[in-house]
């Protein structure tokens, strides 16, 4: 496994990784982790590597682009000081072009994406040990859809902006696509964005895979 014991993993994100966690802090006890793929990327950790004593919190805010997490970077990231951060954002910055066409000054371009995760990556990668980028996705199998079509240029900005800084990347879409060979999106998501159990582990799954954990 990549992670060095006790070290303590940072998620942030949206709606996909909020899933409902505590607050302030999603950490401690009685659900705080929320009910998605963090919470199960940690039973996992723990089931697995129990003498790695790993520390996770989760920081995902429903409803967030990446200019919002931004705004809060530094005391949801920095002021917790984690020794590893995993970043999933994305999926509201292509969703608003959509649902909301109209309110052009809530959408957050191509543009204005890459340049912000970049600052976010850069001002952050000096501090922590290791940084995971996953990428939006769109549980759509059509790649021509339109909004799928988005996502995955959305997708190619993390893959970019990953290998720019030499972290981990993964990719959520091919993982979903996998699944998406064997049964229909709404198996996996009622909405093709919000997932269920079934979506969060295949998440956790990524993650783990692409930390060293064979699954």
């Amino acid at each position: 496994m990549k992670i060095a014991p006790h070290s303590k993993l940072v998620f942030i994100g949206d709606s996909i990784t909020d899933c409902e966690r505590a607050r302030p802090v999603g950490e401690g006890l009685f659900g705080a982790l929320g009910k998605g793929y963090v919470s199960l990327v940690e039973g996992l950790l723990y089931a697995i590597h129990p003498a790695s004593a790993l520390r996770v919190v989760n920081m995902g805010t429903s409803g967030h682009t990446v200019l919002d997490l931004k705004a809060r970077w530094q005391t949801d990231v920095l002021n917790l000081k984690p020794d590893w951060l995993v970043i999933m954002i994305g999926v509201n910055d292509v969703w608003r072009q959509f649902d909301l066409p109209r309110q052009t000054e809530i959408h957050v371009s191509p543009e204005v994406y890459a340049k912000t995760l970049d600052e976010l990556v850069t001002q952050t990668k000096s501090k922590v040990k290791g940084l995971v980028l996953m990428s939006p996705f769109y549980i759509e199998p059509n790649p021509a859809d339109a909004m799928r079509a988005r996502m995955d240029e959305y997708g190619a900005i993390v893959k970019k902006t990953a290998a720019k800084h030499d972290a981990l990347f993964i990719d959520t879409q091919a993982a979903f696509n996998a699944a998406l060979q064997h049964m229909h999106a709404n198996a996996i998501a009622w909405d093709r964005v919000h997932p269920n159990n079934i979506g969060h582990a295949i998440l956790a799954r990524a993650f783990l895979n692409a930390v060293g954990i064979a699954m």
